[in-house]
């Protein structure tokens, strides 16, 4: 089912995930005419469920979204599929069918195959992309036997020969998270300079073997990691293995509006930086989800969804507000 898209609404969600989905449901109950407008893209499309989630369990991620984009729909909101190409400040002197405020411009919102719709606010939550190391057999084992989060799929990983691969300071903690899971963890120094001081103590009061040299790949067997290959041709028997990929933000629609990723403070990636509620520099312009909270699982990215659509409201009852009493003194 896909819903035609109106010429213009009081906001418009790009990008159909948790955060998306529950902005949109927040603003759909508040009576505001929302589009979500969908790529159909979603990080976590690879993974069988989704875990931590109270009341949704191992829900498979389709699943939860499919229930989303009804429950949107029951409150009269759109979901659009479609790639978002563009999207461009409208100046206030162009507004029109309630697109922008009073003396406050709104914003045109491009799809692909040029079609626009126009909007009041945006809420982006577009997520980031998976940065992944060039090892053979990473990005195809990626979201089933290579894994980055202990609460995601540490469980389902239990007591199993678990690696480390080391791209970078996380592979530490990766490796002290997926040790409360397994006694049997390796961790693989790869590239990197094999942990000493302090680190290696703890590694290896906790058990956890390092391997030094470079991995060259993995080994699959009937669709299963079976071991990570050395270059010198060693193979480790591994089941599974953590992986910690660089993140950045998928924001590049968000450029135009003067909107620019930058590195996030822990080093993992870059992010879109953003207030508590998720309001950005731009007027007008709300985030949500892994887009500005890299780390954020289902979940979280959920509820910063349904804090952003709810600070949506109160930016769109203030406005209200002012357009009324100007209004009103004009005679209008």
């Amino acid at each position: 089912m896909a819903d035609e898209p109106a010429e213009s609404y009081e906001a418009v969600v790009v990008g159909g995930g948790a955060a998306g989905l529950t902005g949109a449901l927040m603003l759909a109950r508040s009576r505001r005419s929302v589009a979500v407008i969908d790529a159909g893209a979603p990080r976590n499309a690879p993974a069988d469920g989704v875990h931590g989630l109270l009341g949704r369990e191992g829900m498979p991620p389709g699943e939860l979204l499919a229930r989303g984009r009804a429950e949107v729909r029951g409150y009269g909101g759109h979901v659009v599929p479609g790639e978002v190409t563009g999207v461009a400040r409208e100046p206030a002197d162009g507004a029109r069918d309630g697109a922008a405020g009073e003396g406050e411009g709104g914003f045109v919102v491009t799809l692909a195959g040029g079609r626009t719709v126009r909007a009041r606010r945006l809420l982006v939550t577009t997520g980031l992309v998976d940065e992944l190391p060039a090892v053979p057999g990473v990005r195809e084992r990626w979201g089933r036997d290579v894994l980055h989060c202990p609460y995601c799929h540490g469980w389902e990983v239990r007591d199993q020969a678990i690696g480390v691969l080391a791209t970078g300071p996380m592979a530490l903690h990766q490796a002290l998270l997926f040790r409360q899971l397994s006694a049997d963890v390796t961790y693989f120094a790869h590239t990197t300079e094999p942990p000493a001081g302090e680190d290696a103590e703890q590694l290896d009061a906790l058990g956890v073997r390092v391997v030094t040299g470079e991995v060259a790949g993995l080994e699959i067997a009937a669709d299963r990691l079976t071991g990570v290959r050395l270059a010198d041709g060693t193979v480790v028997p591994r089941q599974a293995l953590a992986v910690a990929p660089r993140m950045v933000a998928r924001s590049g629609l968000l450029t135009a509006l003067g909107l620019t990723p930058v590195a996030h403070p822990s080093g993992m990636g870059e992010h879109v930086p953003a207030d508590a509620t998720g309001r950005t520099d731009v007027p007008g312009v709300w985030v949500a989800g892994n887009v500005t909270d890299m780390t954020a699982q289902v979940h979280a990215a959920s509820s910063a969804g349904a804090m952003a659509g709810a600070q949506i409201n109160a930016d769109l009852a203030a406005e209200d507000a002012r357009r009324a009493v100007a209004a009103r003194r004009v005679g209008v």
